[in-house]
């Protein structure tokens, strides 16, 4: 049986440069940018209705944190952070929901440092 290979080495190129510019410390140029990801996302739209293309694309996905936030801003309509742990993201939640209570009740984070407390302005020390 013959199947039709995908190859993805372009968009993994690709994909591979924008990790780079994000990580970069200094700023691509805009347009260069613009164009770069205009590109990966007319590569990723011509895999999308490719059934035997998707274990590959999930493979370039999983490795490619900016390929990953693409995709998931083309897909958000559909499925949100599609691609976001959930885990993760319930486990920040209540991190954060934990914190605000500490803080609402005038304690700081676990290991935080406080600051010593200082008297009000015009009171002796």
């Amino acid at each position: 049986m013959n199947t039709a290979r995908t190859d993805f080495t372009p968009l993994a190129v690709l994909a591979q440069l924008l990790d780079r510019l994000d990580a970069s410390s200094t700023s691509a140029d805009p347009l260069q940018y613009r164009l770069l990801a205009q590109r990966v996302t007319q590569l990723l739209h011509d895999l999308q209705f490719k059934a035997e293309a998707q274990d590959g694309l999930q493979g370039l996905l999983r490795s490619s944190p900016a390929l990953t936030l693409l995709y998931e801003n083309l897909h958000y309509a559909e499925a949100g952070l599609c691609r976001a742990p959930l885990a993760q993201s319930v486990a920040a939640e209540v991190q954060t929901r934990q914190l605000l209570g500490r803080l609402a009740q005038g304690r700081a984070a676990p290991g935080a440092h406080q600051p010593d407390a200082s008297p009000e302005p015009g009171t002796p020390a």
